[in-house]
């Protein structure tokens, strides 16, 4: 332990006033008046350092504390997938649009584009190369039909009938039909590719069938 000692001032300011009082109220021109008040001043401080005595602070040594434990680093969450993350915000949404809207058929052409932006979602994922392919649907065609949807869903519940409610879900309605084929043709886009080279394989394989005599052969004869 490391002890402090902090000393009191008040036997210093005691002395001090000693010597003022004297200044002002007694005579100070003979040399005997000096050591009579250094005298006083002295007796005065003495008391009070009986009366004031000095204060010892024991502090822990710094060198005796024990060193903090190091703390484990927080465990670094690996970044966030966006196109999982819009995949994941999409089908929640279109799962509780299709809750909420009580018309049949619209019901259904949601949960189709369920599952069909669910396979968009899935082959980009699989084939990040595909992203490109899928931007206006991303940007645009998703959002859009969303925005539709819950405004279809809003006019709805509002319990009432009239021109302007009527009117934007009867077009909304009308206009899905046209969403579907876009969400479908979206879908089939992403195959173009694969079709490419599979058409490719099959004219390669059937040239070469006929080159060896067997583009007529029938399965099992030999």
């Amino acid at each position: 332990m490391a002890k402090i000692v902090k000393k009191s001032p008040i036997p210093l300011y005691g002395a001090a006033a000693v010597w003022l009082l004297w200044a002002v109220f007694l005579p100070m021109y003979a040399l005997w008046h000096f050591a009579l008040v250094a005298a006083a001043s002295l007796l005065v401080w003495f008391g009070l350092k009986k009366l004031c005595p000095d204060k010892v602070l024991n502090l822990p040594d710094p060198e005796s504390q024990p060193e903090p434990e190091p703390q484990p680093e927080p465990a670094r969450q690996a970044p966030e997938d966006p196109i999982a993350a819009e995949r994941a915000r999409a089908l929640s949404e279109l799962r509780r649009l299709d809750d909420n809207i009580e018309d049949e058929k619209i019901s259904a052409q949601i949960v189709h584009m369920e599952e069909v932006t669910g396979k968009i979602f899935d082959i980009v994922a699989g084939q990040p190369a595909k992203l490109p392919q899928i931007r206006r649907f991303l940007n645009y065609y998703l959002p859009t039909t969303l925005k539709l949807l819950n405004a279809y869903d809003r006019m709805g519940s509002a319990g009432v009938e009239g021109a302007n409610i009527d009117g934007t879900m009867g077009r909304i309605d009308a206009m899905m039909d046209k969403v579907v084929q876009a969400f479908d043709k979206q879908l089939d886009a992403l195959f173009a590719d694969e079709a490419l080279d599979i058409s490719t394989d099959i004219t390669v394989l059937e040239q070469m069938l006929a080159r060896e005599g067997l583009g007529g052969m029938q399965m099992g004869q030999s």
